[in-house]
């Protein structure tokens, strides 16, 4: 390829020319006017979308929310078992009601965290998992056999 068929090929391309007009000291609006007008108008603007409504704080209504331990842990699935066995009132639903496989699902549960915890526990959450266990599933025989 000689010097004559580069400047050929060069040649070929096509050229960009920018023919916006651009005013020194004109604002930003006037610009995008003049631009508006040649270019295609533009998509029209979206609104930000409003942010995910937070939960309230816990206030007095509420009580402060506890420190999540193990212990703390036990205790709610203790309280839910309790509440299936109908030992306590859901606060949901203030009349008190029995659902004894529900209750069995919570007592097996707490089962199954006593094998796969042993070993791991404190003195303190071993005893607090081993009593509630125990209190539960008293509980559940006891109802289960009168009916």
């Amino acid at each position: 390829m000689g010097r004559d068929d580069e400047e050929e090929t060069q040649g070929r391309g096509f050229k960009v020319s920018d023919r916006r007009r651009f005013v020194e000291g004109a604002d930003a609006d006037t610009e995008g006017e003049a631009a508006s007008t040649r270019a295609e108008p533009a998509p029209p603007r979206r609104e930000p979308e409003p942010a995910p409504a937070e939960p309230p704080p816990p206030g007095p209504e509420h009580g402060p929310v506890p420190e999540m331990t193990f212990s703390a842990f036990v205790i709610s699935l203790t309280t839910q078992a309790l509440m299936h066995l109908g030992e306590i009132a859901d606060p949901q639903h203030p009349d008190v009601g029995r659902d004894l496989p529900a209750a069995k699902q919570m007592i097996d549960l707490l089962g199954i965290l006593s094998d796969k915890t042993k070993g791991n526990l404190d003195t303190a959450e071993e005893q607090l998992l081993g009593d509630m266990l125990y209190d539960l599933r008293m509980r559940y025989v006891e109802l289960s056999r009168a009916g």
